[in-house]
């Protein structure tokens, strides 16, 4: 069983090195200036760039989605490895003021900006006929020029998420856990009384 499992890893490491060969050479497709709304007021795809060729845009469902929650606590993590070599956003269809606290009251350093739902959602989609698909989408930048590079959907098992592989050591997949937005459960009986409990 252990050789079986050993040679099915190197066969993975193989093909995720041939995958992403692809995904370099990919000649992407070019796209248009799409506006968001953040905090700040109105800016666009172009503008998020920043001082960096690229960007990447972590597509998320919004705050009702637990399984998006638990893509962006993970990246989160490594973010500012990320931000080395790119600009990074996190984009959803709710509001701005709505991101801002959902993504405070889980300690994001993402910098946020809401689609609304709109041209972007439906056109830049990870997924065709879905326009609130999670994922990721790289662009890069020539100029005033924005190319579509590459793209990925974000679901249970995938390489996004390490959650997902750390699970599989133990035997565990989606069928058997879920994610919450917290883990701690009220006692029934509180010791200290139970006033001003927020849960």
């Amino acid at each position: 069983m252990s050789d079986e499992i050993s040679s099915i890893e190197k066969e993975i490491f193989e093909l995720t090195k041939k995958l992403n060969a692809l995904r370099k050479s990919s000649p992407g497709r070019e796209v248009q200036n799409y506006k968001f709304a953040t905090q700040d007021g109105e800016t666009t795809l172009l503008a998020m760039f920043g001082d960096s060729d690229r960007l990447l845009l972590i597509h998320n469902m919004g705050q009702g989605c637990r399984y998006c929650t638990l893509w962006a606590d993970g990246i989160n993590g490594f973010l500012p490895h990320l931000e080395s070599a790119m600009s990074v956003f996190l984009v959803s269809k709710d509001t701005p003021d709505m991101q801002r606290s959902f993504a405070n009251s889980r300690d994001w350093r993402f910098r946020l900006a809401s689609h609304g739902g709109g041209a972007y959602a439906g056109e830049q989609t990870v997924m065709e006929g879905e326009s609130n698909m999670p994922g990721a989408v790289l662009y890069e930048r020539s100029g005033d020029t924005i190319t579509r590079k590459n793209a990925a959907i974000f679901g249970p098992g995938d390489q996004f998420c390490s959650m997902w592989s750390l699970l599989g050591l133990a035997g565990l997949d989606e069928g058997d856990w879920t994610p919450q937005y917290k883990y701690w459960v009220r006692p029934e009986q509180m010791d200290d009384g139970g006033a001003n409990l927020i849960e």
